[in-house]
């Protein structure tokens, strides 16, 4: 079915109702109309995530609904017999509430128990949710981080971690049969209370969350004694984070935490933010312009739902600096692993996990404390499946997780990152060094000097729409296929392809078996300790190119990588326009 025959579909159809029909009717531009209904919104490993508006390649109420239908029909085939309850919540986004009501009407017109949050919460509350409440699934509508324009919904399996390849291709087997909207079954809020089918939920669960999120912590005296001292800045961004951040560092003693008050109400609009994200510097602007009355010892914000944390210091110049993901979760590692062995916690079959595409500096710190490191593939979800391995093998003790773009987890109560836990932990952190004298620059120093000059750097190349996926597409071909044996004179002597599974040296010419899940992603590791990663973004309409290299100084490593990038990036505009 092409394009237009879809579009007639969605007119004629006595499901759709006429405002949405009119939103459709009034779209004059043939590549706006093509790219609403060329293909079905995807559900992904993660769920569905696009533009807010009509279309089959929209999130509205009706694609948000399907993908519900679908989910119901495989949790009723999974689970036979068994009581089926699915938990929900949702951020700040535009329609982020209805289409969480959406989703819960639809699963409980199936006959399918729903625990709804009576007003938005962080995604990894939801994470907690799953387990605390023993559903079998669970749902959170967010976008993350993306512009205003857009939402998703994402999808929990029952040990609260996003459910990952597999069960994502069995709900989309489901999912793919609803190739109707009539057989979506329906029922009203009223009908699923009096049925005892919906339950709203709050502060019963929330409760329970923060005392876990504050029992990790680990230096306890030191909080006790001086939480009061540590000087803070935090942002919301409008999001879901305001209250639960803040009732964690107010419980744990810390009295001074200033709030970006234009920044502090939950909106979909993001109005002082176009781009939502803690990874932007300009989302700290505001937070700057405080900062000059304030003096703080450390800024932070966090995105919409509350997943990701991004923390702003001062470096030796005197400028505010916005940390990397790559950096903070380096600072995280040494402390955690620091911390617990001087307080003889630290276990012998301790583990760390980070992604392929996460700084390599986190190995080494690994190894100075004896504790083993993994690698998974980009995607917190695969950290949160690795967690649950081990805690259903007992084969290892994780201790702490991170990821490049700004995502970190301690505790395995939660199965996805967690700014909540990340900012309790980031205060601790600030407050052991200010009683150093030292500020979190000043650690990250200390740490290159110790462990070298590690320098990450990420380039998001946007192509939207179908011409877009196709570049894409041709590039990662090209990279695969006809890529060149060296860049800038220096050999490239591995290409690990993650497609096929498959590590190829190419000075040996050997092959080795990668044993991760098939993922459209390229790495290429150069003789001088660089490497680069090419992959689609699983959440946004981009291609991403993680670069990383290691220097004997701060100035080598920064030169280094502006190198490599300018030598990935002639090879990929080739590879796009060919």
């Amino acid at each position: 079915m092409n394009y237009l025959e879809k579009y007639s579909g969605w007119l004629e159809s006595e499901v759709i109702d006429e405002k949405t029909k009119e939103e459709l009717k009034a779209i004059n531009d043939e590549k706006e109309l093509e790219d609403r209904f060329y293909k079905d919104l995807e559900f992904g490993t993660g769920g569905l995530r696009g533009i807010i508006g009509a279309g089959s390649n929209r999130m509205n109420v009706y694609t948000v609904e399907k993908a519900t239908q679908g989910l119901s029909e495989y949790l009723l085939n999974k689970y036979k017999d068994e009581d089926i309850s699915v938990s929900i919540a949702y951020d700040s986004r535009n329609m982020s509430k209805e289409f969480a009501t959406s989703a819960a009407l639809t699963l409980c017109a199936n006959g399918i128990k729903v625990n709804l949050f009576e007003s938005l919460r962080p995604t990894p509350v939801l994470s907690y949710t799953v387990g605390y409440l023993e559903s079998k699934a669970g749902i959170v509508i967010t976008a993350s981080h993306n512009p205003k324009q857009y939402n998703g919904y994402k999808v929990y399996g029952e040990d609260g971690g996003q459910v990952t390849d597999n069960a994502a291709k069995e709900i989309l087997y489901f999912i793919n049969n609803v190739d109707d909207f009539s057989k979506i079954k329906s029922i009203n809020m009223s009908q699923a209370l009096e049925k005892g089918l919906l339950r709203l939920i709050g502060e019963e669960v929330d409760k329970t969350y923060i005392e876990k999120v504050k029992a990790l912590t680990i230096r306890e005296d030191l909080i006790k004694e001086k939480a009061k001292d540590l000087k803070i800045i935090y942002t919301p961004i409008h999001g879901s984070g305001n209250i639960p951040v803040r009732r964690v560092l107010k419980e744990l003693g810390y009295e001074n935490v200033n709030i970006v008050k234009d920044q502090e109400m939950p909106d979909g609009n993001f109005p002082t933010a176009d781009y939502p994200n803690p990874e932007e510097p300009k989302v700290f602007n505001l937070a700057l312009e405080m900062a000059e009355k304030i003096e703080p010892d450390i800024i932070f914000g966090t995105d919409p739902d509350c997943d990701r944390i991004g923390t702003v210091v001062k470096d030796n110049d005197g400028e505010y600096k916005v940390l990397t993901g790559n950096m903070m979760g380096a600072l995280l590692t040494e402390y955690i692993l620091s911390s617990l062995k001087e307080k003889n916690r630290l276990p012998k079959d301790g583990i760390i996990i980070k992604t392929i595409v996460t700084t390599e500096m986190a190995a080494e710190i690994a190894k100075e404390f004896n504790t083993e490191i993994i690698d998974v593939l980009t995607g917190f979800k695969y950290i949160g499946e690795k967690i649950k391995e081990f805690e259903e093998s007992g084969e290892k003790s994780y201790l702490f997780g991170f990821e490049e773009s700004y995502g970190y987890l301690a505790g395995t109560f939660v199965r996805d990152k967690d700014a909540v836990i990340a900012a309790m932990l980031i205060c601790e952190m600030a407050l052991y060094y200010k009683e150093k004298g030292m500020n979190l620059y000043d650690a990250l120093i200390n740490l290159y000097e110790k462990y070298g000059f590690f320098k990450e750097s990420l380039i998001s190349m946007n192509l939207e729409g179908k011409d877009g996926q196709e570049k894409m597409s041709r590039t990662l071909e090209y990279l695969r296929h006809s890529m060149k044996v060296e860049l800038n004179g220096i050999k490239i002597i591995k290409k690990l392809d993650y497609k096929i599974g498959i590590e190829k040296n190419l000075v040996t010419l050997t092959e080795e078996v990668i044993n991760l899940p098939e993922s459209n992603v390229l790495k290429f590791i150069l003789e001088d300790e660089s490497s680069f990663v090419v992959r689609p973004s699983g959440t946004e309409p981009k291609m991403k190119i993680y670069l990383s290299v290691k220097g004997n100084s701060l100035k080598n490593a920064e030169e280094k990588v502006e190198n490599l990038k300018k030598s990935v990036m002639s090879i990929i505009n080739d590879a796009c326009n060919a």
